[in-house]
Order: C-alpha cells, then sequence, then structure tokens
C-alpha cells in the first residue's frame, strides 16, 4: 500500500448535460502531461465545471459550488459517486444542502460548525494533470477550505489533498474529514487491522465505533473477522453508521462490477475522534459514504492542516461471495497496491 500523509502543519498560505466549452478547452500536452486532460465543461446545470480525463478514467470537479467532485468513474461508464436529483445544478442556497460527491468537512461533528453552506463559486487553478479548487473563507467559522485532485498519466489513481487553512486570530483544532457519497445499490467493505490469536496477542488492537442510531441486527450490516461490510438498500432508509481505526485505513466499494477503493496512511501516535476512528463509514436509502478522518490537529492562525487520500477504479470486478476469504483473493491485493 503507497503511504499517504496523515496531516501536515504548514506556514500560512496566502489565500486563495456534458457540454464542452472548446474556446476554454485545456491541453496539458505542452506541459508534459500527454495523457491527461483538463476540460471545462457544463455538467448538469453547473456550467463551470472541470473534467480531468485520461483513455481509461475521468472525474469531474465544479466550481459554480465546492470544493467538490461530483463524478468519477472510467470513461463513458456509470459514476460511481451519488448526485442528488433535488440539487444538480443549483447554487446560491444560504444553507448546507445534499449535493453529492466527495467532499470535504471538518470533525467532531457539530451543528451548525461542520454544515457551513458550500453553495458558492470556488477559484480553480490546473495544475498539470489536475485541478486546485479553493472555496472562499467560510463566515461562519473562519475556515478556508481546498481540495487538489492529481489524475495519473495512465490508469484510474488520483491522488487527493484536503487542505483546510486557519483564517481566524485564533486558533482552531479540528480534524479534516473526507467523505465520499457512493451511488445507491453497491456494498461497501473496509478492513480491520491484522488479526491475531490468544494468547499471543493480549491487547487491544483498535476501536469499532458506535452510534446512538447504529444497530448491528440490521441485516445491512455484515461483521467478519477481517472485514466490516456494509450494503446500500434503496427500500431502507434507517441511517446506518460505524467507525474505527486501522494504520492502513482503506475502504472499498462495489457498484454492479465496478470496484473503488480510496486509501489513507492514519497515525497511530496520534489522536483521532470520535473515539479514535480513521475510517467511517455512514448509510441511508439514497448513498452511502466512504469517509477517512485525519487525527485531531491544533491549526493556529495563518497555518493549514492537509489530509490526503489515495483513489482507485477497477473494473470487471467479480466476487462469488462475501466471505474473508473471497475479499482476501479479489479486493485486498487491489487495496494494498
Amino acid at each position: 500500500m503507497s503511504a499517504h500523509p496523515a496531516v501536515l502543519i504548514s506556514p500560512p498560505r496566502a489565500a486563495g448535460a456534458w457540454r464542452l466549452l472548446p474556446a476554454l478547452f485545456f491541453s496539458v500536452l505542452a506541459s508534459g502531461f500527454a495523457d491527461v486532460r483538463v476540460e471545462k465543461i457544463d455538467y448538469k446545470g453547473w456550467p463551470n465545471s472541470y473534467r480531468i480525463s485520461n483513455p481509461e478514467v475521468e472525474l469531474v470537479l465544479t466550481s459554480d459550488i465546492g470544493p467538490r467532485v461530483i463524478r468519477y468513474g472510467f470513461a463513458g461508464g456509470q459514476n460511481l459517486f451519488w448526485e442528488s436529483p433535488q440539487t444538480l445544478g443549483k447554487t446560491g442556497s444560504d444553507k448546507w444542502e445534499l449535493i453529492g460527491g466527495h467532499r470535504l468537512w471538518h470533525a467532531p461533528e457539530a451543528v451548525p460548525r461542520t454544515y457551513a453552506p458550500d453553495n458558492s463559486p470556488v477559484a480553480v487553478k490546473i495544475e498539470g494533470p489536475g485541478v486546485r479548487a479553493t472555496q472562499p473563507l467560510e463566515p461562519s467559522t473562519g475556515l478556508q477550505k481546498e481540495l487538489v485532485v492529481h489524475l495519473a498519466l495512465n490508469g484510474s489513481r488520483v491522488t487527493v489533498v484536503h487542505r483546510i487553512t486557519n483564517r481566524n486570530l485564533w486558533a482552531v483544532e479540528l480534524s479534516p474529514w473526507a467523505l465520499t457519497m457512493m451511488a445507491p445499490g453497491g456494498t461497501s467493505v473496509a478492513a480491520f487491522p491484522p488479526r491475531g490469536k490468544h494468547p499471543e496477542i493480549l491487547q487491544p488492537t483498535h476501536p469499532l465505533v458506535m452510534w446512538a442510531f447504529t444497530d448491528f441486527s440490521d441485516q445491512r450490516w455484515q461483521i467478519n473477522k477481517k472485514y466490516l461490510i456494509l450494503r446500500q438498500d434503496p427500500k431502507n432508509a434507517e441511517p446506518q453508521k460505524a467507525g474505527f481505526f486501522n494504520p492502513n485505513t482503506w475502504g472499498a466499494y462495489l457498484l454492479g462490477s465496478d470496484l473503488f477503493i480510496k486509501r489513507y496512511r492514519a497515525d497511530p501516535a496520534r489522536a483521532y475522534t470520535d473515539f479514535g476512528c480513521s475510517y467511517e463509514t455512514f448509510t441511508n436509502a439514497d448513498f452511502l459514504e466512504l469517509e477517512t478522518l485525519g487525527p485531531l490537529a491544533k491549526i493556529e492562525p495563518g497555518a493549514t492542516i492537509e489530509h490526503s487520500e489515495g483513489w482507485s477504479l477497477h473494473g470487471n470486478i467479480k466476487l462469488s461471495s462475501w466471505t474473508d476469504a473471497e475479499i482476501d483473493r479479489v479486493v485486498l491485493p487491489l487495496a494494498s497496491r
């Protein structure tokens, strides 16, 4: 598994329907990134969206709202990310709304702090084989969010860097929280830390965290020895959520025969929110979320906290069952790359 740094506290930073718009087409051939293209497009009512693609996969990042990645899929294939039909193309709302895709929050979860609206335009800068999107200052929090999305020249690998800058005159303690909303009808799986036997290992290895509404008797859950499995069911509206810690955090989502994987290297020496979670998963009738959390950190005025994930997409994936042995055979080798 490739390493993705958990959190970096940096010095202060400066503030920062698919209809192609040919006059605003960007080729990165001259920059040496011949296989990655960045195009400004109208995506389902958001006219200032950016399509990042190579011959295999494509992403769409919105700039009319955000920062947010609204699409990730094989070129011309299904979107693995959920899109809310009620808010597609909508902008300017003064309250936080369910939109879909991948977004950046800050934990621990609290109303109204966590739910600052992200329905306004963001500043976008093309950076080689990717895009950097910087949100205006959140008036209610004094924080500024940024996503940097880089696509590999070939294959499906994506690096997503999440940044939160403290624009207040005082220090703020928080955890960066990266949430990916998956399209309905699939199944998620996430790995517990390596298992062992008694009496060779006597100490606990990780927390398994429940919320007040968590119900492990719900048939959407499956808890194996090595893996936590959660299914998305459009017919079941009851929310479910659980979390745990794993230094080699990864979560995967199988939709049809397409498998999405996100990876993150957590630091066991640091403190994490939600009783120590580096990974959480949530579902309701509309979508399922794969969530990673960075450690709690005190951000001084003008400083930036950073949290990185690695994504990949894999096609023609078939599991005969959701047993540990079958997940070990099919999913684990892909998640461990």
